[in-house]
């Protein structure tokens, strides 16, 4: 039997891949620093593990497993990345959880781990037209990125690249794309755009109005957790060591997003455009690499997976009201 490890394994996209990984036969450790929030895990052993403790890394890693999934980053939506007020955490706990992760990894001779970066590590200056952003994997350097949060990500793929050049290593590095759909993050100040807007027009009634932060013209693609899963192991086990993108090519405004929303949900409301954190103004996966390397990309159309998403954040807009009526 192959053995799989899934850091960050309580957080959104790791708790779809572990279930993802058991359905191909997989024995698969899950850590994290909490169980998944919203249904029990279906790893065979889940461990809760601070991992920038590097004795819990190397005792994580107690054995050659088969490959290695490392997702666990300090991280969040724009409210939680662009304020300015996290920075600090942000690139001092991602930072050395990597740091952590690959030294122990690379002592127990594991070789196959998967590194998931993210899109914010574009410069800022290619993402300044919301009509046609640059984000071309080679477009990378010279590097701007308009968070801390990017500039961890960028030193996080070099040094995992760093260690294939210099111990044989075979890590993978995928620039994910704003994944989103059900048992993701939806409340409480971490959540990102879609699941927001979701959690804002079931909580409102029908032509009544919901807030936005800007203007609602800034773009960016969305992609449905399963077809990250799926990328994510296919370069996982693939040749190709990365950088690549793997997100959606269909680019929508923001206000677009919300009412698609709105319009799966059968409401109608006003917006209202109010000062906030916002982020680049366009952003949008480029993905002639990946089909090129890996013969597949993306192709789920953002209202199905909307269609999957809004039920399940309306159910529990709805259990949290029924929880608040009876308190």
């Amino acid at each position: 039997m192959k053995t799989a490890l899934v850091c960050g394994g309580g957080g959104f996209i790791g708790h779809h891949l572990i279930k993802r990984l058991k359905r191909e036969g997989f024995w698969v450790r899950g850590v994290d620093l909490k169980f998944p929030q919203f249904s029990e895990t279906e790893a065979d052993d889940f461990l809760i593990a601070d991992l920038r403790d590097p004795g819990n890394c190397r005792a994580i890693v107690d054995r050659r497993f088969d490959e290695v999934y490392q997702l666990a980053a300090d991280m969040g939506g724009a409210g939680f990345i662009f304020t300015g007020e996290n920075d600090a955490d942000i690139m001092h706990n991602s930072a050395i959880v990597n740091l952590n992760m690959l030294d122990a990894c690379h002592k127990r001779h594991v070789s196959r781990v998967f590194y998931s970066s993210s899109a914010c590590m574009y410069p800022e200056h290619n993402q300044l037209d919301a009509k046609a952003p640059v984000t071309r994997e080679d477009s990378a350097y010279p590097a701007n990125p308009d968070s801390e949060y990017g500039w961890e990500k960028l030193f996080s793929e070099r040094l995992y690249l760093a260690y294939n050049r210099n111990f044989g290593m075979q890590c993978r590095v995928a620039r994910y794309h704003n994944i989103f759909g059900p048992e993701g993050t939806w409340t409480g100040g971490r959540e990102k755009a879609p699941a927001a807007l979701c959690r804002k027009v079931a909580e409102a009634e029908n032509g009544t109005s919901i807030e936005m932060w800007g203007d609602g013209e800034q773009t960016r693609s969305f992609l449905f957790v399963d077809e990250c899963v799926e990328g994510t192991i296919r370069l996982t086990r693939s040749d190709f060591q990365g950088p690549v993108n793997i997100g959606s090519e269909e680019m929508v405004t923001i206000n677009e997003l919300a009412y698609l929303v709105m319009d799966v949900a059968g409401k109608q409301l006003d917006i209202d455009h109010i000062p906030g954190p916002l982020g680049v103004r366009g952003r949008n996966s480029h993905n002639e690499l990946i089909k090129a390397k890996l013969g597949w990309a993306p192709n789920e159309s953002l209202r199905d997976g909307i269609e999957k998403t809004y039920p399940w954040i309306e159910a529990q807009v709805n259990k949290l009201r029924g929880r608040n009526q009876y308190a």
